[in-house]
């Protein structure tokens, strides 16, 4: 993973100016397109970043505050870390007296071979954003049209009312067509779907409550919360089938 870019700009370095939360939204929108002012409002209210305020009430922010937001998403993004491993790492450099934002994020969890689960294939968090027709879909994942007819009947893969498949549904499908080299069918998936759907009745009683509320911060608080679950149920699963398989491979 690149290391966030942390470097003052040319003729900052004396004069230490301070940046609007729009201005930062425009440094870090180059590199993150999907991050929103609600979105660092919100890593705000979790204490990962401590902008300062004028009289009026408005942010200021720092290029260090701007380092450490950028160490932040590549940790979310690239590593896919829970906000709270994040905040450890923070809080341990900024006791050693180290700069954050020019520390490469830690690994906490990896796959079998090194990777992060779901990191090399994912797409945008709004999944929403993509819509794909059956044939692009076809195209683009490496399954065929009977497997597809398949997982649709089985609830693997689910169209909107409008016939479209967003970037979740390419990433199952990619994952299908991954399993299916080592001979699994989509049969041999329905075990997948009935395990989502317990963990998203029990993650939905987590952040329904905050989901519900009018308050734009708590639904950016639901969002995060649901990403967070999501990342560290893919941990314990794959923790739990790497210690499934150690008898069979004979460790």
């Amino acid at each position: 993973m690149n290391e966030p870019a942390a470097s003052t700009p040319p003729g900052a370095a004396g004069s230490h100016p301070l940046m609007s939360i729009g201005e930062v939204l425009g440094q870090l929108r180059v590199e993150f397109p999907d991050v929103t002012i609600s979105k660092l409002r919100f890593l705000e209210t979790e204490g990962l970043v401590e902008p300062q305020r004028t009289p009026a009430g408005y942010r200021k922010y720092s290029w260090d505050d701007v380092a450490r937001l950028r160490f932040v998403l590549t940790a979310q993004r690239d590593e896919y870390l829970p906000l709270r491993v994040i905040r450890d790492q923070l809080t341990e450099w900024n006791a050693s007296g180290g700069a954050a934002g020019r520390q490469r994020p830690t690994l906490v969890a990896v796959g079998p071979g090194g990777e992060v689960p779901g990191q090399r294939e994912q797409e945008p968090v709004e999944s929403s954003e993509l819509r794909l027709g059956r044939a692009e879909l076809i195209s683009r994942s490496g399954i065929d049209e009977s497997t597809l007819g398949e997982l649709e009947r089985l609830g693997v893969l689910v169209s909107d009312p409008a016939g479209w498949f967003d970037a979740d549904a390419l990433i199952i499908a990619r994952a299908v067509a991954g399993l299916a080299a080592y001979g699994l069918e989509p049969r041999h998936l329905r075990g997948y779907r009935t395990a989502a759907d317990r963990e998203v009745g029990l993650f939905a009683q987590l952040v329904a409550p905050l989901a519900r509320q009018s308050d734009p911060a708590a639904r950016s608080r639901a969002a995060e919360t649901a990403r967070e679950l999501v990342a560290l149920s893919q941990q314990l699963h794959a923790a739990l089938v790497r210690v499934g398989l150690r008898s069979t491979l004979g460790r």
